[in-house]
């Protein structure tokens, strides 16, 4: 009798990715999930104008997803992630929310607009997409990480 080893490819991951409610920019959304297909991920791309309620949604059906990304270059998300914090306390949203891109109107810049964001629910602020990558990789390190300890425990 022969026996063979069955080789068994990793489940690809899985993130949900879209551009903030009032925001139709497109392109960085369509390089960031061609970005992150060529690196093994599974893309759930929401495209543009997307409700925060779309994202909760796409989480109930991923539940398996590593993140939420959300882009924004028209610098309202403040106002487009409205009822995120109320989405992440019911459990609708359980991954990580990643935001980056033009988060606020104007030329001035300051960190009482980042400070905004992450009482909204926001959980990491990226100013370089190329971050992202790295990023994920730590999210999953600390969920693994997480995970590992938790078994130990009980």
């Amino acid at each position: 009798m022969r026996t063979t080893s069955q080789h068994r490819e990793p489940a690809p991951r899985t993130v949900i990715l879209g551009v903030a409610a009032s925001d139709s920019h497109a392109v960085a959304n369509h390089l960031i999930a061609y970005s992150l297909r060529g690196l093994g991920f599974d893309i759930v791309n929401l495209g543009t104008c997307t409700p925060v309620e779309e994202f909760a949604a796409a989480c109930e059906q991923h539940p398996d997803a590593e993140a939420v990304l959300i882009g924004s270059l028209n610098g309202h998300v403040h106002e487009d992630l409205r009822g995120l914090d109320q989405a992440k306390q019911s459990g609708r949203i359980t991954c990580p929310v990643i935001v980056g891109g033009n988060l606020s109107v104007g030329s001035h810049k300051d960190d009482s607009a980042l400070d905004r964001l992450y009482a909204a629910g926001v959980d990491h602020i990226l100013s370089d997409p190329a971050e992202l990558p790295r990023l994920l990789d730590e999210l999953r390190a600390a969920r693994s990480w997480s995970a590992a300890s938790e078994l130990a425990a009980s």
